[in-house]
């Protein structure tokens, strides 16, 4: 019943995997460790995980043990790995095999049929999801505290010209924003709060600001000066004092768990770092002599790998940051923005009927709109079948050759971004959510896939067999 014999392989050269530059491996010794000690039998590549410092011997001592390249892929329950499958090794697998892996159908359809020819069972690790959706008290805190600042605008039928500015940027903040970008304001910044007042660029009745009471250090008295500017101010750690036991109880009570929650097995937010990191490398390139706290920075959309980009632009000193939500990135709405804008990072997915139909930032935007030397960071990627919402991706790009550049302006669209600076810490992450899927919450290494939860059973794109 269910897995007895996995098989952990190595990532070499394949379609997304170009030069085999990819070197993690989808499970550390210690977490191998403890798939042994629940009573899986594992056989490791050797060589697997050298590439970010896990040697053979490290997986022998957590009770693996270490097969060659053509023994891995013969007679197991389940291989795993980290990327998609090289098409020589799809021949070496028993029919019905299953494959665990980042799967990526809709991006290689040839590879895809390849699997469904040889009845590989295909478990697409990028498609788990919660099942139901977790919520977090600090979420819930950060969504209901934005709410209630922003009741007063949306009672009034305000919220379209409301500005909204957020000092600062922290965990519970970041789901203040995503509150605040669901309602369609007017703008949407991330701003230092080691600015000076004269620096702001909103102020006034029309203007809001968001900031956590309990970390945020008024260096230059901007509070009592936004104040007497007839500025709103909203202290979500007062909030929190005030009506936050209350308010978790309240929406619990309110709100049933969606069925479907965020992805099990992601490290969405590193994404949005690395990606962020990586554009503003690039921008010293394009623009040499504009300083990292002078950046025009515009960030599509306000998701988990949104908030990592918006995340690392802080950390780097960037003065002021645009989010760009679904209204503001609208063909219509989007081109005061881009106007002098040095870095957009894209972290807006679409959904699939748009894609390859409707583009967020266009060829004719890097043409007419960009400046020379600007830098467009695409998170969400894509391929000739399954377009980027970056017309100018056609697909995404490799650590072989990141970046390219067209009409002067510099576009990365990177397959793994991660692998950027986090290639061991991205895989301790991976790794350990693998495992717990394995054998922690989901237990699927005990069950047959027809009988896989619901947050498991939707990413078996391929069988089962």
């Amino acid at each position: 019943m269910g897995v007895q014999k996995i098989g952990l392989a190595k990532e070499v050269e394949s379609p997304e995997n170009p030069g085999a530059l990819e070197k993690r491996v989808a499970l550390t010794p210690e977490d191998v460790g403890h798939l042994v000690a629940a009573g899986l039998d594992v056989a490791v590549e050797e060589g697997a995980g050298e590439g970010i410092g896990f040697s053979d011997a490290e997986y022998a001592i957590a009770g693996a043990s270490l097969e060659t390249h053509d023994e891995l892929y013969a007679g197991k329950d389940m291989v795993i790995k980290f990327k998609g499958p090289s098409l020589e090794s799809i021949d070496k697998m028993a029919e019905g095999t299953i494959l665990f892996c980042m799967a990526h159908f809709s991006s290689y359809p040839d590879r895809a049929k390849m699997l469904e020819d040889h009845k590989i069972t295909v478990l697409a690790m990028e498609e788990i999801l919660e099942s139901p959706k977790v919520q977090t008290d600090e979420e819930i805190l950060g969504r209901t505290a934005m709410a209630e600042a922003l009741a007063p605008f949306i009672a009034t039928g305000v919220m379209n010209k409301l500005k909204i500015n957020v000092l600062d940027w922290n965990p519970l903040l970041r789901y203040a924003i995503r509150r605040a970008g669901n309602r369609d304001p007017k703008s949407l910044s991330v701003v230092q709060s080691s600015l000076a007042f004269n620096d702001l660029s909103d102020v006034g009745p029309d203007c809001l600001y968001i900031y956590d009471g309990s970390a945020f250090k008024d260096s230059h008295k901007i509070l009592s000066k936004l104040k007497a500017k007839k500025t709103h101010l909203f202290d979500i750690a007062e909030f929190i004092s005030e009506q936050g036991e209350e308010s978790i109880e309240v929406y619990r009570e309110d709100h049933n768990p969606f069925d479907f929650g965020l992805r099990r097995i992601q490290c969405l937010h590193e994404t949005g770092m690395a990606g962020a990191r990586y554009g503003v490398k690039l921008l010293s390139k394009g623009k040499p002599h504009k300083a990292v706290k002078d950046i025009k920075a515009l960030v599509l959309g306000y998701g988990n790998v949104a908030q990592g980009a918006i995340r690392e632009l802080f950390d780097q000193g960037v003065r002021e940051i645009h989010i760009l939500g679904r209204k503001l990135t609208q063909a219509d709405a989007i081109l005061p923005y881009l106007e002098g804008a040095d870095l957009i990072v894209n972290g807006a997915e679409q959904p699939p009927e748009l894609r390859g139909k409707n583009f967020l930032i266009t060829n004719d935007h890097l043409k007419h709109s960009l400046e020379e030397g600007s830098v467009v960071i695409d998170l969400v990627g894509g391929s000739e079948t399954n377009r980027s919402p970056v017309e100018p991706v056609i697909a995404c790009t490799f650590l072989t050759d990141p970046h390219f550049v067209q009409d002067g302006v510099y576009v990365s669209a990177l397959w793994g971004w991660p692998m950027l600076g986090m290639m061991k810490e991205s895989a301790v992450t991976y790794s350990s959510l693998i495992k717990d899927v394995l054998i922690g919450h989901e237990k699927i290494a005990i069950l047959e896939p027809k009988d896989y939860p619901k947050g498991v059973e939707r990413a078996l794109v391929c069988g089962p067999f």
